[in-house]
């Protein structure tokens, strides 16, 4: 535990923090006993992970709107990328799991080491407050964050879009073209986009692969898009 608290800058005053903070949900499993898991300190990690980024994308793009900000928000808290900062510390030989979990892979497995980096980020917040966890997040995002502001990001609603409800299961989204207006010369297309039942946005341009462009992005803005996927998570 030393050697990780060093890597993570931050020794526990409550050790039993961190050490929920690895536990895999394979554990309870095996053990048949619930709340042997790191399932609700990553929920809460989530939040505060989300909260401490948009604060901090806030300040750092003032020239930036709304689509733009939680665009690169989505970037920086895609599984990929999550389970990448988790690998460069190392974390999943610190992880404690199930013997059948582990013989599966799942030490290098992306879903785990991000939900293990986000139940981190909720023990640092119970373990010694919200400007300690975000100093973390900062930290461990420096160089994406700078990279924000070198453009470094190319814009792919799509594939965002797509790589974010893929963390939550494995259904893709659905795009349609919803309708068309204007002579064959200039024509104009409105896409829809849904994902498990629901219509998650719209976008218009003038070649259908634009308005399904439009659409994603519609989509990632959504203030109702987190409720809008809860059920299916």
């Amino acid at each position: 535990m030393e050697s990780l608290e060093s890597i993570l800058g931050h020794p526990f005053r409550q050790l039993r923090l961190l050490t929920e903070a690895l536990t895999h949900a394979s554990v309870s499993y095996e053990s048949q006993r619930s709340g042997l898991d790191n399932q609700r300190l990553e929920f809460l990690g989530d939040a505060v992970l989300q909260l401490a980024l948009s604060h901090e994308l806030f300040a750092r793009l003032p020239d930036s709107d709304e689509g733009r900000l939680t665009k690169a928000r989505a970037h920086l808290v895609s599984t990929k990328s999550l389970a990448r900062l988790a690998r460069e510390m190392g974390l999943g030989s610190h992880l404690i799991m199930g013997r059948g979990e582990e013989a599966s892979g799942g030490r290098e497995r992306d879903s785990t080491l991000a939900d293990a980096l986000e139940a981190l980020i909720g023990a640092i917040y119970l373990d010694a407050g919200l400007d300690a966890a975000t100093q973390f997040v900062i930290r461990i995002l420096g160089n994406e964050l700078d990279g924000l502001g070198q453009g470094l990001i190319e814009s792919n609603p799509k594939g965002d879009l797509q790589e974010r409800l893929q963390a939550i299961n494995s259904e893709a989204p659905v795009y349609r073209i919803i309708g068309q207006t204007g002579p064959d010369h200039a024509k104009s297309f409105e896409a829809s986009v849904c994902w498990g039942g629901r219509e998650l946005g719209r976008g218009a341009g003038k070649s259908k692969k634009e308005a399904e462009v439009q659409a994603a992005s519609a989509a990632l803005a959504n203030p109702d898009f987190e409720t809008l996927t809860a059920t299916a998570s």
